[in-house]
C-alpha cells in the first residue's frame, strides 16, 4: 500500500467522520460512488483531481489545501496562514505550493514528505534539548 495513498485516506476519513459524516452521505454530496471513497479512505485507491475537487466542500477542505495533502500543488491561496510551510496535517501553505507548482512532479510530491520529515527531526532536537536541559 502506497503511504502517500494512505495517509490521504486517513485525512479524508478523519475529517468525514470528525464532521460526522457517513460515507453514504458523502458519496451523495460529492456525487461520487460510497465504494469509490471507501477505497480511497482505505489507501487503496488514488483519487483523480476530480473527485478531489467534488469532495472537498462536503468535507469543508479547501480545494488548494486537499490538492496539496494529494500532491497536485494548486495556487490558489486556501486560506491557511502565511508563513508556515506545513501545519500539523502536513498541508502546504499556499506561497509554498505556488512556488513548488512550477516544479516537475516528482518534486512537488516529495516535499510535503521532506518537509514532514524536518519538522518531525525539529520536535526530536527540541524534546532532547529540553531533556538535557532539564
Amino acid at each position: 500500500m502506497n503511504t502517500n495513498r494512505s495517509r490521504l485516506g486517513q485525512t479524508i476519513k478523519l475529517r468525514r467522520v470528525t464532521i460526522p459524516m457517513t460515507l453514504q452521505e458523502l458519496a451523495s454530496a460529492a456525487h461520487v460512488s460510497a465504494s469509490h471513497l471507501g477505497r480511497i479512505e482505505r489507501g487503496e485507491r488514488f483519487p483523480s483531481a476530480s473527485v478531489l475537487r467534488k469532495i472537498a466542500k462536503p468535507l469543508h477542505f479547501g480545494e488548494a489545501e486537499l490538492f496539496s495533502l494529494a500532491g497536485y500543488l494548486s495556487t490558489e491561496p486556501s486560506g491557511m496562514d502565511k508563513g508556515i510551510a506545513i501545519d500539523t496535517m502536513g498541508r502546504l501553505d499556499p506561497y509554498t505550493a505556488m512556488v513548488l507548482a512550477s516544479e516537475p512532479i516528482e518534486v512537488q510530491r516529495a516535499i510535503p514528505g521532506l518537509l514532514s520529515i524536518l519538522k518531525e527531526l525539529a520536535k526530536a532536537t527540541t524534546k532532547q534539548q529540553d531533556k538535557a536541559g532539564s
